[in-house]
């Protein structure tokens, strides 16, 4: 990392970034962990290795992941219509449905046909409380007040999907008869040793000390000091800069035949492959590249943080990036940029 610890302070103090980690990957293990700043503005409690960041959207690797350990099980198939194992909703046959139907391929890459209500998908009021996915997939919440149903034949267009992994959210807990966060702790939590990783789903689930609070551009804490998500397959992890570097080495060790969670080395370059000709779209990722130069990623942008997953397979290299502040641009646009492009991976 061309970087030294003042210049990341620098840019900190720039961008009003109150408390940042970065996980560094190299040879196939954690090489680096540098932890900056604060937990919260205004304290002196510092980033350290086990602060938990709210991941936001890399919870969608996360899922995919899981899935396919599930379908290395013998659970679920990539490619079957969802309606097959759903049983407490069912994605609704319409004219788009006719000739192809939802599969997981489908959802993972964003391209099931499902297009997000706009303003959906919010962060968490405590008012109206936590929504079921079977309430939230048939529009009875004001977290998503229209039914959830394909608007374009699926593979047909990209749009990137919340609603899509709370489905693949429900077809979990539906072929376990297990609460989705209890399937991930078991088959990727515990072996993998993600001890300092949850969903947190409620307030109430806020325990840790060491757990960070969201800040707005200018570095001042969110009105809500620990935005929530409670859709765990689409945004609901909270974790450290380890802990997803461990999920990364897991992907990369697999590709290796080398997995500890059962994953087979077919499966996991599958997840990494360009799905139909959507060349930038893996499987729960985000591809750029090709062959050594494959760079897969996952990005995290929410109320209060910002984060990024990015990693080399074939070079066993990479990096994971956690911020406690939205900046309101692109992260590639921001301090997560100019750290990424600091790197030697």
């Amino acid at each position: 990392m061309k970087l030294k610890n003042r210049d990341i302070l620098e840019l900190m103090e720039q961008y009003h970034v109150p408390g940042l980690s970065i996980a560094i990957i190299e040879k196939g293990q954690i090489s680096k962990i540098e932890n900056c700043g604060v937990l919260q503005a205004g304290t002196t409690k510092k980033v350290a290795e086990n602060s938990i960041f709210n991941s936001c959207s890399i919870s969608k690797f996360l899922t995919g992941m899981l899935v396919i350990t599930l379908t290395e099980q013998g659970l679920l198939v990539v490619d079957e219509d969802v309606n097959i194992k759903l049983e407490s909703w069912n994605v609704p046959e319409n004219e788009y449905t006719k000739n192809k139907k939802v599969t997981l391929r489908n959802l993972l890459s964003h391209q099931s046909g499902l297009v997000d209500p706009k303003y959906s998908f919010t962060e968490l009021t405590v008012d109206i409380g936590l929504p079921s996915m079977v309430d939230l997939l048939e529009g009875r919440t004001p977290y998503c007040n229209e039914s959830i149903e394909v608007k374009y034949e699926p593979e047909r267009e990209f749009h990137y999907s919340d609603a899509g992994f709370c489905i693949i959210q429900q077809l979990t807990e539906d072929i376990t008869k297990l609460p989705f966060d209890q399937v991930v702790n078991e088959l990727l939590f515990k072996p993998l040793r993600m001890e300092n990783s949850l969903f947190v789903m409620q307030t109430t689930d806020i325990r840790k000390v060491n757990i960070s609070s969201g800040h707005n551009k200018n570095g001042e804490i969110v009105h809500e000091k620990y935005p929530i998500y409670p859709y765990p397959a689409a945004s609901g992890l909270w974790t450290t800069t380890a802990d997803l570097s461990r999920l990364t080495l897991e992907l990369m060790n697999a590709l290796k035949g080398e997995s500890k969670i059962g994953i087979s080395a077919s499966k996991a370059k599958e997840m990494i492959s360009p799905q139909r000709d959507k060349k930038w779209c893996g499987l729960g990722v985000f591809l750029n590249g090709q062959e050594t130069e494959l760079e897969i990623s996952s990005l995290g942008w929410g109320i209060g943080f910002q984060c990024m997953m990015v990693a080399f397979p074939q070079r066993e290299s990479g990096a994971v990036i956690m911020t406690n502040a939205e900046l309101g641009i692109h992260q590639m646009e921001g301090i997560i940029g100019e750290i990424y492009n600091s790197l030697e991976i």
